[in-house]
């Protein structure tokens, strides 16, 4: 019988990858900070082995002074020795710095390269790098070269961030003198990931123009609507012969006009609450949901446009195509930068960014009342607009406070009045999950067209 095989050890789970040497050297004291770093100083000036030989130098000869002993004058001026002979010839005295990003504009997750080519005179150099990193991108991998460094990042978060300014510390071969030189910051846009949407609504009423949504009118699509006589002067498209032959005349199959919808996504930014159980921002999400639908639509060549509110407003007419997603985005990017609350007039969307009989998403976690003055201007312009509501997590309550249990239950009747408010003022409102789809959230908006009336604000 042959032998047992003994168990094998239970590995331990994996745990967070540790970063390399050469990236927590780079990021030393740079990370996030709340000022710009001051500029560096100019010209040359000793290196981090000129300051440990005189260090070692100075110890021996005062040492040597104190005791009396003379063979640690011997010990002075090993160090000084050795730095005579490393001391260069001739060190970079000009130097010129190049930059380049790769990509310039990304999603989030993507790798963003930044590459700093140096051109110098003199001898041989070693290049030593200083990030200075922002919160929306991580630092993973520092590359250096003889005549360049290249710093890999990861887009972290959706935002227009700075790549730097880096730092560069230029040595000589023997690194005794160093130089060092500021590489300004170069700036990458980084795009939301959109979320998953394959469902468009249709409204109402949809413009005169060509697109793949059929309309009550008869024209020349690919969905039959009806039977009518045949008459002189049409085109004989498709005979119904059931009808032709029952009554004697020929009759002809009716087909609903093929058009195009207009959406337009309004996003609320008047604030970013941050769910507290799992990190995860609102504003993130509202962004990345209207990103997914406008992608949605964009796919049937519908024309889509964005109106941001909060701080400033923002908008974009509709427009349609590959390109209209792009600009949808890079115009949401700047929210970020407008998150201030003492804005006037935010309230009004610009009529130029409403066409008539437009479909018009509010994406909103419903935090900030100043999102119900936008609605009430819509519903008073002949608009029937769809909330799309981005859950901003509950607030947590530690067990025994009764206060808190007590303004938890406010906060919760006061959000399902809200809601109330809407649907009954005729408003559909429908609630996106995080990490769910957007078409389970816009499924029963598909049982009929939405929207009322296109009268022009």
């Amino acid at each position: 019988m042959p032998p047992a095989t003994p168990p094998r050890p239970a590995t331990a789970a994996p745990g967070p990858r540790q970063p390399a040497p050469a990236v927590v050297r780079a990021l030393e004291g740079r990370t996030s900070p709340a000022q710009p770093p001051s500029p560096p100083p100019d010209g040359p000036r000793p290196g981090e082995r000129t300051l440990r030989l005189l260090a070692v130098a100075a110890i021996a000869l005062s040492a040597a002074l104190v005791t009396g002993h003379a063979w640690l004058f011997a010990l002075a001026a090993a160090p000084l020795v050795l730095l005579a002979l490393a001391l260069p010839r001739a060190y970079a005295r000009r130097i010129e710095t190049s930059a380049t990003v790769e990509p310039a504009r990304c999603f989030e997750g993507d790798t963003v390269a930044l590459r700093i080519a140096v051109a110098h005179d003199g001898d041989a150099v070693r290049l030593d790098p200083g990030v200075t990193l922002g919160p929306g991108l991580g630092l993973d991998e520092v590359v250096v070269g003889s005549a360049s460094v290249t710093l890999r990042h990861t887009a972290l978060h959706w935002g227009r961030w700075s790549l730097g300014p880096v730092d560069l510390d230029v040595y000589d071969a023997g690194g005794t003198v160093r130089r060092t030189v500021r590489v300004e910051a170069a700036e990458v846009s980084v795009f939301p990931r959109a979320t998953g949407a394959r469902f468009t609504p249709i409204p109402a009423r949809l413009p005169q123009r060509l697109g793949e949504h059929a309309s009550p009118q008869t024209g020349e699509g690919v969905e039959v609507i009806g039977v009518a006589p045949w008459v002189p002067g049409e085109r004989q498209r498709r005979i119904h012969w059931p009808s032709t032959t029952r009554r004697g005349s020929i009759q002809l199959h009716r087909f609903a006009a093929e058009r195009a919808a207009d959406a337009v996504m309004l996003i609320d930014a008047f604030g970013d609450v941050v769910d507290p159980a799992t990190g995860v921002s609102s504003l993130d999400e509202t962004v990345r949901a209207a990103s997914g639908l406008a992608r949605a639509y964009l796919r049937t060549h519908d024309r889509v446009g964005v109106v941001s509110t909060g701080g400033t407003t923002r908008w974009l007419a509709p427009g349609t195509g590959d390109a209209a997603f792009y600009r949808i985005v890079e115009s949401v990017l700047d929210v970020r930068k407008d998150r201030r609350f003492d804005g006037p007039g935010l309230e009004r969307v610009p009529p130029p960014a409403l066409p008539e009989g437009a479909l018009v998403y509010v994406f909103t976690p419903l935090s900030d009342a100043r999102i119900l003055d936008v609605l009430r201007d819509l519903r008073s312009r002949g608009r029937r607009p769809v909330v799309v509501e981005i859950p901003s997590g509950v607030p947590q309550v530690e067990d025994g406070d009764e206060a808190g249990e007590l303004g938890l239950r406010l906060w919760r009747a006061e959000r399902d009045a809200m809601r109330f408010a809407l649907r009954d003022s005729g408003v559909p409102v429908v609630r996106h999950a995080v990490g769910e789809s957007l078409d389970l959230a816009l499924a029963p908006l598909l049982s009929g067209r939405v929207g009322g009336r296109g009268r022009a604000g």
